[in-house]
């Protein structure tokens, strides 16, 4: 087995296969996964905070089971959306990135999500974009026409196959950008000449001409950069299965020769708003800003985004939101700031169960039953090492919530700075270990207490209060 635990068996809904599987990774301890992350056009809304939030989960669950996890989610900030809304906003595309970044790590910091191991963005990465489609055209795969350099899905022949249909198939159902020059219908484009009102950010050189990358081949070429030709699990959300993942099979394999790019395809599930489809056009386009903006908590709305199982749609609705807001509630009604901050000095100290839950597909829905049981278990007995454990399952899950911790004797300015040395002291081991999450996650534990670290020159670490 590859499992630092060899009794933990995972298991994976591979929508390849389209069956569970048992998690193999390709390298003994060592667990690759790119997910896609964010197009920076507008804030992240409730669809796509659910995204983000179920692979941050499974990102910590991982990073209790593997020695080693590299988990890449990328920017995508050159896309005909972004260019679209900057016109209509009358700002340049790097104004527009630069403030949409912004929000997105306000949004998503506030539903405690960790930071991936690479956060790639495009426009860093031209010169490998390039250098894959080069070798397209190198190996036949891809053709120019109209100045634009397109995939020949002809070249591919099991092109359809994370989709499950044929070729004639896709073709009759499929959205696709019908244009003349195109070999057939399903070819698509890897790179697409500039136009003349393009902003100047958006604009890259290449070997056949100014322009910019299509959608598809940057993943490919980011993934390829940080995972190398084969990894482990690609994710990303349903909507994505078709074209978009399917298109990143076709271009990879075909590029690197031998390569089956990733070994495992986990889709989570479409979100709608009271039954029906999220649009603007509706009036119901919900964004985590907007919840925030109510002053609902980012715990209570990462909680309910990981209400339902990852893999089945997510249905927003009110009574789900107050359902979660309620259970959170419950969760800290026994804790303390002192006994969690004693607690958090064993924060590796999780219940085993909470991971063999997880490791059934992400069962999330045992483990928020085995939670309420724990809970149950120490009201009845307050037993420490079990009190213990349950403030670092909730830690571990990011719905341990400082806002609704009761205040005993200790103040923010009264902790115990001993405990404080000894968590810097900690991140700094994991800073050089290259263990990034687990010192994120030391960063956000001390923030929960008020206390907020400033990295200075020479490896020098400063510490403050928040007043509150």
């Amino acid at each position: 087995m590859n499992f630092i635990n060899p009794k933990l068996e995972i298991k994976l809904f591979d929508t390849l296969t389209n069956k569970i599987q048992i998690l193999k990774t390709i390298e003994k301890n060592v667990l690759k996964m790119y997910v896609c992350g964010p197009t920076v056009y507008d804030r992240p809304h409730l669809g796509n905070a659910r995204s983000i939030v179920v692979y941050d989960l499974f990102y910590r669950f991982f990073l209790q089971v593997f020695e080693k996890v590299i988990f890449v989610r990328n920017i995508t900030d050159v896309d005909d959306k972004i260019n679209n809304s900057a016109k209509e906003q009358n700002i340049s595309i790097q104004q527009l990135t630069s403030r949409i970044i912004e929000y997105f790590y306000h949004d998503i910091n506030a539903l405690r999500v960790l930071k991936p191991s690479f956060e790639p963005k495009v426009t860093e990465n031209i010169p490998e974009i390039i250098d894959l489609i080069q070798k397209l055209l190198d190996k036949n795969r891809a053709y120019i026409a109209n100045n634009h350099i397109l995939f020949d899905v002809s070249s591919c022949a099991d092109y359809g196959k994370l989709s499950n249909r044929k070729i004639d198939e896709l073709i009759s159902g499929a959205r696709v950008e019908i244009a003349d020059y195109k070999k057939t219908p399903l070819d698509f484009v890897l790179w697409k000449p500039s136009d003349v009102d393009d902003d100047p950010s958006s604009i890259f050189d290449s070997p056949w001409g100014k322009g910019r990358p299509g959608w598809h081949i940057e993943c490919s070429a980011m993934s390829l950069k940080f995972l190398g030709e084969n990894f482990d699990i690609h994710g990303g959300g349903a909507d994505l299965q078709f074209p978009h993942h399917e298109n990143e099979i076709a271009q990879s394999c075909s590029a690197n020769h031998g390569s089956n790019y990733a070994s495992y395809w986990v889709h989570n599930g479409f979100l709608t708003v009271e039954g029906q489809k999220m649009s603007k056009s509706l009036k119901n386009f919900v964004t985590v800003f907007d919840l925030l903006n109510r002053g609902i908590k980012g715990t209570a709305i990462r909680l309910m985004l990981l209400s339902s199982h990852y893999r089945k749609p997510f249905d927003f609705n009110q009574k789900i939101l107050e359902d979660s807001q309620k259970t959170l509630e419950k969760f800290h009604e026994i804790l303390s700031v002192n006994e969690v901050k004693i607690a958090l000095k064993n924060s590796q100290n999780i219940s085993p169960e909470i991971l063999e839950f997880l490791a059934d597909d992400l069962n999330f829905s045992k483990v928020i039953a085995f939670m309420h049981n724990q809970l149950k278990t120490l009201k009845a007995h307050k037993n420490s090492e079990l009190f213990t454990k349950y403030i670092c399952n909730l830690s571990f899950l990011g719905i341990l919530d400082e806002s609704m911790i009761i205040n005993d004797s200790a103040t923010y300015d009264e902790l115990d700075l001993n405990f404080i040395n000894e968590q810097i002291t900690l991140r700094q081991k994991f800073k050089a270990e290259k263990k990034y999450a687990e010192a994120d996650e030391i960063r956000k534990n001390l923030l929960n207490f008020g206390v907020i670290i400033e990295d200075k020159p020479n490896n020098q670490i400063a510490f403050n209060f928040i007043k509150k």
